[in-house]
């Protein structure tokens, strides 16, 4: 695990340099770290779920999450279970070990964004397209619709604060609406400013895991940074003024996505026009640094390492990493060892080969001595505080690793008893029949050589609760014409088998091959409505 008391020692800085990236071979469209940074998810395009063991830099688990590209990806408190949303209306709680979905939810439009309670494992937050945020209760089975007005009810954007106890939404017209989470209440509203009368719509609210700030990303290019003590402070109606607004002057960026340090004493911003991240210091509101990745690609998605000083930026479908500048210190492994810039000779003592050295022998028994008088304690381990909105909570029940999966020679043969692509709820046995080419979808009627699951235990399917959002429910034959209006993409994914990153070979037919999911969504959804 990570040393938190030697990173505390020096302080947490930003990265300076491009170390690696990670290739989900589908198309990355999200990535999301878990509370203490030891694993990452990564949403793709074909619906799949990649979760990556970031100590290690491999694939613990891959999840056939949905039949559409994910949108946003959530992690619970103690990291047990993973929320993921999809274009295709429906937002899938998943439980990690295992790799079952223990719940699906179908909303009436696209889900933008969706986040766990940073303190209770049992509640969440969907943000759809064209409605109102909700909140959802995974026990009692409710679901509560924000009450943000009926100014504007589309592109509305929400957010927990950092212990849970608010939610911050924001509009097309530039209003943020502070609202209670337990009693659902309006407890203020203001209006952003600028410089001239007109509304700027709110992109996205962001929370720091660390303090009481809170920066509001807008489409005037302006990411305000705000006290989030401050703003419950101000009358309602009344505009708090933020601690820093933050810009590029020159360029005019507009940003694409952004996130705060685990510690909250930086801010990374991706641009939407190239693969560039702007870092400034918070506190002071200074540009510090620019990273600039392959010329030519879209960056979709940025996500800060919650303990070390790591960037994780999505674009073209990778997850590129950028890190900090490594410096050789040899001296932290022996305090005696010098650096020389040229040779010296070297003075040899009298004793020093000889068979038993004097001085060696007094100096060792010295400290002998004083060791022999103080009990060192080898059993209990004390386990370090994470930054976190859980600092003061038992963090001992925490997922922090996930066990290896064997190595499968053919992963689309024969299924392995107890793998996570199992036949029990109908997406995932779409996307399992698709991939193994063995399954007629239009008429249910299994071809030969069909793995016969009859012999494995019943597992319970997935239970699906349609939400009521003002009267609309989720309806497919929407989901079928808002999927035949998006325009194919020109581009494929081989554009950038050419970067600079050392990708040599195309994966246009490997991606063909692994993808099981894009071929038959309109066949599946055409035989579950007729069904």
């Amino acid at each position: 695990m990570t040393d938190l008391a030697l990173l505390q020692q020096f302080g947490q800085s930003y990265p300076e340099e491009f170390d690696g990236s990670l290739d989900s071979i589908s198309a990355a469209l999200t990535a999301s770290f878990n509370r203490t940074g030891s694993l990452l998810a990564v949403g793709c395009n074909d619906g799949r779920l990649v979760i990556w063991d970031f100590l290690t830099r491999g694939i613990s688990k891959v999840l056939v999450a949905h039949v559409h590209p994910l949108s946003s990806v959530s992690w619970s408190r103690n990291g047990k279970n993973i929320l993921t949303s999809s274009t295709d209306w429906m937002v899938a709680l998943w439980d990690v070990l295992n790799g079952e979905c223990q719940h699906r939810y179908r909303f009436p439009s696209a889900i933008s964004k969706v986040q766990f309670h940073p303190n209770d494992n049992n509640k969440f937050l969907v943000c759809p397209m064209r409605h109102p945020p909700v909140v959802v209760d995974v026990v009692n089975g409710e679901q509560h619709v924000l009450p943000v007005g009926a100014e504007c009810e589309q592109n509305i954007v929400a957010s927990f604060d950092r212990k849970g106890e608010y939610i911050f939404t924001g509009n097309a017209k530039g209003k943020i609406t502070v609202i209670k989470t337990d009693s659902l209440e309006v407890v203020l509203s203001f209006r952003i400013s600028t410089g001239t009368n007109a509304n700027t719509a709110v992109k996205s609210i962001d929370f720091a895991s660390r303090g009481n700030a809170f920066m509001i990303n807008s489409q005037d290019r302006v990411i305000r940074v705000f006290d989030r003590d401050m703003v419950l402070s101000c009358p309602d109606g009344s505009e708090p003024d933020p601690i820093q607004k933050l810009q590029d002057l020159v360029n005019r960026t507009l940003w694409k996505r952004c996130a705060f340090s685990g510690d909250g004493e930086f801010i990374v911003a991706g641009s939407s026009r190239s693969h560039a991240l702007y870092i400034w210091e918070k506190s002071v509101g200074a540009l510090v640094k620019i990273l600039h990745g392959t010329k030519g690609e879209l960056l979709v998605d940025v996500a800060w390492h919650p303990v070390r000083s790591i960037i994780c930026s999505v674009a073209s479908g990778l997850v590129s990493i950028w890190s900090q500048t490594h410096v050789e210190n040899w001296s932290a492994f022996a305090p005696d060892f010098k650096e020389l810039d040229e040779n010296v000779e070297y003075e040899e003592r009298e004793s020093e080969f000889d068979i038993t050295d004097e001085d060696v022998i007094k100096a060792t028994n010295d400290k002998d001595q004083l060791l022999s008088d103080e009990e060192i304690d080898v059993v209990s381990v004390e386990r370090p505080s994470y930054w976190g909105s859980d600092d003061e909570l038992n963090a001992n029940d925490c997922l922090y690793y996930l066990p290896v999966a064997p190595d499968i020679d053919d992963p689309e043969g024969e299924a392995v008893p107890g793998s996570i692509l199992k036949a029990e709820d109908p997406l995932q046995q779409q996307a399992l029949q698709s991939a193994a080419g063995l399954a007629d979808i239009t008429n249910g009627q299994a071809q030969a050589g069909t793995t016969d699951h009859t012999d494995e235990p019943s597992s319970k399917k997935t239970k699906i609760t349609d939400v009521n959002i003002h009267g609309d429910v989720f309806n497919q034959s929407n989901v079928l014409a808002e999927k035949s209006q998006e325009k194919p993409s020109k581009k494929a994914r081989t554009d950038n088998s050419k970067s600079k990153r050392g990708r040599g070979k195309p994966t246009t037919n490997k991606l063909k091959k692994i993808s099981p999911v894009g071929e038959a969504d309109a066949e599946w959804y055409a035989a579950s409505a007729v069904s």
